[in-house]
């Protein structure tokens, strides 16, 4: 019972050890830069982008060059890989492994596993929300334990705040695509609605819209079957009095379109108006 017990164990004591082992190879996973030149000195953990068209010259990101987002700015000496351009190289640039990264909160709040990208503050990242270019994945949250309230100008000239700091994130600059919601509403019907509405038009009223719209085809077609159908059986019992059918059913057309146009108007205002 006793050499079980210790077998038990020696092999709880390994498992543990292999869990730390592998905890920390994760942890530390392997940091590759590349130097590159720069008309300005960039603070550590900016995230750059290539300088126009230029393959060797790196500024402060933007939400203006996301395009060309190529990395993070790390201290010299701190990448188990480096690759140095020359002399006139300024600035090493983390493009693998997890770095300590500049972000805010201007685009909403930052958790984990959130796609970073640049922001309107050069340098500062913000979590992507749409399709755009990122340099990576955050891998922890920003809150005012790992960061503080700082000031800045919009591109419309007026001061705001925003919570600034430093998160670790996993580089890796690729596209992040948007994963379009998932709702009861086929997305034929959405972009419709959304043509008509010239905005994106939640699935409530467009479920009304469609109601109504069921609504009106119903009763249309009931009023277009009853009024074919009495004037076939009026002209087999009275040819004589066509005259009288044919101003019928122009009154009848006339209520069906009433009713059509009605039904569209009411439509296109709860589309636009809900």
């Amino acid at each position: 019972m006793n050499t079980k017990l210790l077998t038990l164990l020696k092999l709880s004591l390994s498992i543990t050890a292999a869990t730390i082992l592998l905890a920390q190879f994760v942890a530390a996973t392997p940091i590759v830069s590349q130097s590159y030149a720069t008309e300005t000195k960039l603070p550590v953990g900016s995230i750059a982008s290539l300088k126009d068209d230029a393959s060797s010259t790196i500024i402060a990101a933007s939400i203006q060059s996301t395009e060309t987002i190529i990395g993070v700015v790390i201290d010299a000496g701190s990448a188990y890989l480096s690759l140095t351009r020359g002399p006139d190289s300024e600035a090493q640039v983390a493009t693998n492994g997890i770095v300590q990264v500049l972000v805010s909160d201007i685009n909403g709040d930052i958790s984990r596993g959130d796609h970073i990208t640049a922001s309107p503050i050069k340098g500062i990242g913000m979590k992507a929300t749409d399709n755009i270019r990122v340099v990576g994945i955050a891998q922890a949250g920003l809150d005012n334990n790992t960061g503080k309230v700082e000031k800045y100008t919009d591109a419309d000239g007026a001061e705001k705040e925003t919570l600034i700091g430093h998160i670790p994130v996993l580089v890796n600059v690729s596209y992040f695509f948007k994963q379009p919601e998932r709702t009861i509403v086929p997305s034929a019907l959405q972009n419709i609605a959304n043509a008509l509405a010239g905005r994106r038009v939640e699935p409530l009223p467009i479920i009304i819209a469609m109601a109504i719209f069921i609504i009106m085809l119903i009763v249309v077609a009931s009023i277009a079957y009853s009024m074919i159908k009495s004037s076939i059986i009026s002209v087999g019992r009275n040819p004589l009095s066509q005259s009288a059918i044919y101003r019928g059913l122009i009154q009848m057309s006339a209520l069906v379109i009433s009713i059509l146009g009605v039904g569209l108007v009411v439509i296109y205002l709860i589309l636009t108006r809900l």
